[in-house]
Formats: structure tokens, C-alpha cells, sequence
């Protein structure tokens, strides 16, 4: 899809990443269009799944959910099958914010928010005795943000 998006669409993802509730007559200023050719091009982003969502970020601390776990997950060597059952169980676990599949030492990486180190283990709980396919479980737990978002450069 990269190849559909010319230097004004990189621009304008770049500007909505940042703020996307930015009007379109200000983004059209920034960018040399009119507010119109502006919110052309977000339709046809949304449409075509370019723009995915647009969401407000959350202060973790605020809301009741401080800390961070970063989890190592293997699963069962024969029954990869069960990938599919976890992805579906883990899109409606709203403490689990992310999950990859990955190379290396274990096979999902996932990130975990909880209100505590007890929330945490009772998610925990939950995942190894609804998902049998998960063996083993390395926790490490975040002690200070670094750096989080969710910024992704849009390359030419």
C-alpha cells in the first residue's frame, strides 16, 4: 500500500499520527491543500485500512492500570493449531494490549497492563488455564517507561 500514498498522504498520516483531531483546514494549511482534497484523502485512507483507527491514548496510571508486565509466552511444539483459539480468546482481553508472534526463544511476546503485582498473577492464571497450549510464561516487569507510542514513520 505504500506504493498508494504520494508525498501529500505521507504528510497528512504523519500530521494525524501526532494529532487526529486536527482539522482538516489546518492540516490542508500545513500541506498545501484544500480542507476538501484533505478529508478526500482520509476517506480513502480509512477506507483502504491505511488509517486503522484512531484512538485516545490513555494515561495507564490514571485509569487504574500502573504497571507494565513484558511477556514471553511458548506454546506446545504440537499444537500451533491453537494459535488461532488464543488469538481469539486474547482480542477480548483489554489488560493484554498487545501481542506478537515471534523468532527467538519464545514464541509470543505480549504486553500486559495490570493494576498490581496480584492483578497480574490472576491474568496470568487465566491465560495458563484457559489456553492449555501455553507451557511456559517469562514475566519481566517494566520499571520505568522509557519510551511508548505508537508512532509509525511513513517511508517514500
Amino acid at each position: 500500500m505504500a506504493e498508494l500514498l504520494d508525498q501529500f498522504d505521507r504528510t497528512i498520516l504523519e500530521i494525524m499520527q501526532r494529532d487526529c483531531q486536527m482539522k482538516a483546514e489546518a492540516i490542508g494549511d500545513m500541506v498545501g491543500l484544500s480542507a476538501s482534497a484533505v478529508q478526500r484523502r482520509l476517506k480513502r485512507m480509512r477506507e483502504e485500512g491505511i488509517i486503522s483507527a484512531e484512538i485516545a491514548l490513555v494515561d495507564r496510571k490514571v485509569a487504574g492500570s500502573p504497571m507494565t508486565f513484558i511477556v514471553g509466552m511458548e506454546i506446545e511444539r504440537e499444537n500451533y493449531d491453537a494459535l488461532s483459539k488464543f488469538r481469539t480468546w486474547v482480542e477480548k482481553q483489554d489488560h493484554i494490549q498487545q501481542v506478537y508472534y515471534v523468532t527467538g526463544s519464545v514464541d509470543l511476546i505480549a504486553i500486559i497492563t495490570a493494576q498490581d503485582v496480584e492483578q497480574y498473577d490472576e491474568i496470568t492464571a487465566q491465560i495458563m488455564s484457559l489456553n492449555p497450549q501455553i507451557k511456559r510464561m517469562h514475566t519481566n516487569v517494566v520499571l520505568k517507561d522509557i519510551k511508548s507510542g505508537m508512532f509509525v514513520p511513513v517511508l517514500s
